[in-house]
Order: C-alpha cells, then structure tokens, then sequence
C-alpha cells in the first residue's frame, strides 16, 4: 500500500530524550503497550537486543528455536488477546525464516509487527554478509513495510507500523532497521499514529445499503448467514448473536469464524467449506438470500463459482473494499466494520422465525449424523478416530478450551467437531495452510490468555516441522497442552492419493520417532494411548496437568475426513463417503 502523510497526536510528554536507536526502538514498544514479543537474535539486531536486556523488566522476550516459530507465537497470541503480535529476527537468513509466518499473518488478516536488524546503510547493495532485501522479498506478503536507515525514523515508521497493522483489516507489518540506525543517538519523542491521509481504515458507512439490506432480509423465504473472521475481528460477537436471535436466520461459519457464536446455539448450523456440514453447503445452493458477514468468499467454501449460490440475492458485509465482488456478486454490498453495520442493521430486520426453512438443515443434519457423525464420535470399530479424541477433549474443557490446530486431516476434524462457548478459541492457518503453525502458535495463544486452557491438535507430519519449540515450552514452562493425532500418514495428502489418484501413496508415509520420548528429554511430561478403554483417563491427566504436557494417540492409518466437496466440484455435490 501507499503510504503519504501522517497525522499525529500530540505528544504525551512534551520532551525528547536523547537515546539510540537501539533504545528508541523499546521505548516505542513500550509505548504501544507491548508486553511480550518472540524472536531470535543475531548481528544485525544485536544492538536491539542489548538495549532489550536492560528492559527485560518491562518487556518479557520469548526465544523461539527457529524465527518461524516467532511469527506463528505472535500470530497465535494476537488471535487469541486481541492484541498485536511482535517478532523480531536479525538480518539475511534469520529475516526470510519470517516469511511463511508473515504471508500466513496476512491471508489470515492476523495483526503483527516484524522487525528485523539490516547491515549498515553503507554496505546496502554491496552484499554484505547475512544481507538480503527482505522489504522486496516482504512486499508481495505484507500490509505494508519500510526500511529505516536513519534513527530519527524510527518514532514515526514505528507509530505508523502499528497503527497500519491493527486498523482496519488488520494484518503484518515489517520494520527493518539498518545496524546504523541501531547505533545513531537522536532526540527521542513517540507520539501514536491515529490516521493516515491516505489510508482509510474504515470505510464510511452508507445508510442507503443498511436500508437495501433490511428490506431483502424481511422479505427472504430462506434467507442463510454465513459468517466469517471478520465477526471477531470487530469484535462483534454481540451483534450477531441479536441479529440471529431477531432475525430467525440458519447462520454457518467459515473456519476462522468458528466460536464467534456458541456452537450449541440452535440457529448455529455448522461450517461452510470443502469438508464443512453437509446441511449448510447443500443448502447455500438453496436458500434466496446470502448474507455474507465479514467473509471473503475464500475457494474452500465456494467451490465452483459458476454454480456458487446462483439463485440466491448476496449482501456482503466487508471492511475491505477490495473484497467486494471480487469472487461472488455482491447485490447489496455494505461497506464497514461489522460491529457498526450490524449495529445499524438491527433496529430496521423484523423478528422472524423461519421454522420450515430452519426445519430443513435440521433434516440434513441427521443424514450427516447418520452417515458420517456417529461414525466419527462414537466409533464401534476397533482403531481410534480423530473425532472421538476431540470429542473427549470437549468433555474434559467443558468446551472452553483454546483449540489450536495445525493443518491436515487433524485441523478438519477439529474445527468441525471442538465444541466452543467463548470467542476466539479457535485458532489455526486458514488462508495459508501451514503446516507446523500449531506448536508455536499455542504457545502464543496460552500467553495472550494464561487463564485459559490451551490444547494444540497436530498431525504427525505438520509436528515435525517446528517440533524444536518444545524447547521453548521446556524454557518459557508455558503449559500447553499438545496432543499428536498420529497417523503415520501425511493424511490428507493421502486421502486425495487414495480419493483421485487410485491409491499411489507417493511419499506420505511416515517413519516417525518415539515422539514421547522427545518430549521426554525436553522435561514435558508426556504419554501415548493406543486402545479406546485408555484414551478418557490419558486426556483427563493431560486436563488436569498444570504444567506443558504432550500425548500422542494412535488413530486409525487409512481413515477419511467427510463429508468433502472434491476441489473445483460445486457445493451441492459434496460427499458423504
């Protein structure tokens, strides 16, 4: 994005400190009200990380094992307190590890500041040992991001980075700062950034489109919500549950939208998408009236565009301008943070029930129950299922556990059977699909919100990929919960293998390591289950735990998340085996 002219509020001292950089740098993180941060230091941030040691009372630095890990932790701690999450990283290697985690923040509208150490500004171009062009390699995956080569800078880019990095449609900022700048002292004087003359946060809400919105909703026979993370991110968790409750309306959820409504609400119909409820996708094919709320229309829960919800009126909810009509026609599209639009919305929708239109998800419900539910939760063959393990974690949390999942057959089966009763409990990588996300994420998570339980649900395959951060649970003693669904399978890679590619296992199987014994030497108490009459008692222990604690259970080889929509297929052709 382009960046001009910046407005600011008046300074809250009114005076300036001669400082370095360096300490330039905490005192602005500080003025943000960041609390913890995660990184890994090396040379071209080490005069940061100096003045961070002086600092280690006001600011608790978290060192991950790997600079991925240090997105994913701030990632995962911004999703669950609300907050921005900050990582840092030196220069060349250590700034392109953040990427993954920097282009997941940003499909996932997740807001975090990335700052990384640079060589000196006299050595930019020549290069330099460890230097790389992380601003041009950022650009594509990135909200915005500035390369500060003078220390005077700093104040301003910082103020401008958080303040870009949380409004609006939040998502990741970097800041890379030349060693220089790091060394250079400069009167010192932070003020925030409030707005940017060309950068509009939050579109003006237009009456006209509330009122055009009020009057298809009153009038629809089988009107249908789906709401997506945009609810949480406007915090209006409130608003859609009134609007629901007013307007009688069936309401599904995309995957980051899980838990902006209690998921035993009756007017809760399940998840939209490639392996969502059989009820909600049929029927978006059905119903004569879609309101979008805070969704981007993602090709997971669309499916074949061309046959996507045709006969169906669309209104969109969107804060991003650049969502609108950009895969579905919007006939109504309401621009706004959702919180206010909805909040201008309630007073014009009439009360209404909708108990035939209603009637018929709960009929399609049972077919799913029947055909894949039961099967999934309440097993009578012999090996373990995914869905009987969260199920089992949903007893023991009393569905107010945090779920962090990674990505694979694991997080489908999480995000369509973990049960919750509080907002912002679902974590995992929507947009991106990163696997090892997980681990370091619930790391984050548990320390945005210490006073919640926190579980992390990884594949076999996806822990392994950023399993080292055990070493920074064994460090930091954080008490996560991490539970391994074990396969011995890259398992939905498989699934497809056998689904569309006649069964050529093509390098998915996995020779695995004794993972308990892992934990082990990492001081976390851990166990395995493999036989049913265990696995009630084992997450029980892991629930009760106050400290880190790892179980691995044994779940079936060859077992298949559905329902699915095959990629590309329409919605109304999903499967039910």
């Amino acid at each position: 994005m382009e960046v001009k002219t910046l407005k600011k509020e008046e300074s809250k001292t009114g005076t300036k400190i001669r400082i370095s950089g360096a300490e330039a740098v905490i005192h602005c993180l500080l003025a943000e009200g960041i609390e913890t941060i995660y990184g890994y230091p090396g040379g071209a941030i080490m005069p940061i990380y100096d003045e961070l040691y002086k600092f280690r009372d006001k600011l608790h630095h978290v060192l991950t094992r790997h600079e991925q890990g240090a997105t994913h932790a701030a990632q995962g701690y911004a999703r669950v307190s609300g907050k921005v999450g900050v990582a840092m990283a030196t220069s060349g290697p250590g700034a392109t590890n953040l990427i993954t985690g920097i282009a997941d923040a940003q499909i996932d509208s997740t807001p975090m500041v990335c700052i990384t150490g640079q060589v000196a500004r006299h050595l930019l171009g020549s290069d330099a040992f460890q230097e790389t062009d992380i601003v041009g390699i950022s650009t594509p995956v990135t909200k915005w991001n500035y390369q500060i080569t003078e220390a005077s800078e700093i104040p301003e880019i910082m103020a401008k980075a958080f303040y870009i990095a949380k409004s609006g449609r939040p998502g990741p900022v970097l800041v890379d700062i030349t060693k220089n700048a790091q060394f250079e002292e400069f009167d010192f004087d932070y003020q925030k950034c409030t707005a940017i003359r060309s950068y509009t946060a939050n579109p003006t809400l237009n009456p006209s489109k509330i009122e055009e919105a009020a009057a298809l909703i009153n009038s629809a026979k089988k009107p249908m919500i789906v709401w997506g993370q945009g609810i949480i991110l406007g915090k209006a968790e409130e608003e859609l549950k009134s609007f629901v409750e007013k307007s009688g309306i069936p309401a599904a959820w995309t995957i980051l939208g899980a838990s902006a409504l209690s998921s035993s609400h009756p007017l809760n119909v399940g998840m939209v998408g490639m392996h969502g409820n059989y009820a909600p996708n049929v029927l978006t094919n059905e119903c004569d009236l879609l309101i979008a709320l805070g969704m981007r229309f993602d090709d997971r829960v669309t499916g074949d565009l061309s046959t996507y919800a045709k006969q169906a009126k669309v209104i969109h909810f969107e804060i991003d301008p650049a969502e609108i009509n950009k895969n579905v026609h919007a006939d109504v599209p309401v621009l706004g943070n959702v919180k206010e639009t909805l909040s201008a919305l309630l007073p014009l929708v009439k009360e209404n029930k909708h108990e035939a239109w209603h009637n018929e998800f709960k009929d399609r419900y049972k077919i799913e129950f029947d055909k894949v539910i039961k099967n999934d939760i309440h097993p009578e063959k012999e090996g373990l299922t995914m869905g009987e393990v969260i199920e089992q974690i949903n007893i023991a949390s009393n569905h107010e556990a945090v779920i962090v999942s990674d990505v694979g057959q694991h997080q489908m089966i999480a995000c369509r059977y973990a049960k919750f009763n509080t907002s912002k409990s679902n974590i995992t990588s929507g947009g991106l699909g990163t696997m090892g996300f997980a681990l370091p994420a619930a790391i984050g998570a548990k320390m945005g919100a210490p006073e919640r339980q926190v579980v992390a649900i990884i594949g076999d395959g996806g822990y392994q990929m950023t399993i080292q951060e055990l070493g920074t649970i064994f460090q930091t003693k954080v008490p996560v919960k991490i539970v391994v669904l074990n396969n011995e399978f890259l398992g939905m890679v498989r699934q497809w293998q056998q689904l569309f590619f006649d069964k050529r296992y093509a390098s998915t199987e996995m020779t695995n390591p004794n993972f308990v014994a892992i934990a082990e030497g990492y001081h976390i108490q851990a166990e395995k289950v493999t036989k049913r009459e265990d696995l009630e008692a084992a997450v029980k222990e892991m629930m009760a735990s106050p400290d880190a604690y790892f179980l691995e259970v044994g779940v079936e080889k060859e077992d298949n998340v559905f329902p699915m929509i095959p990629t590309g297929a329409s919605v109304s052709d999903i499967r039910l085996s």
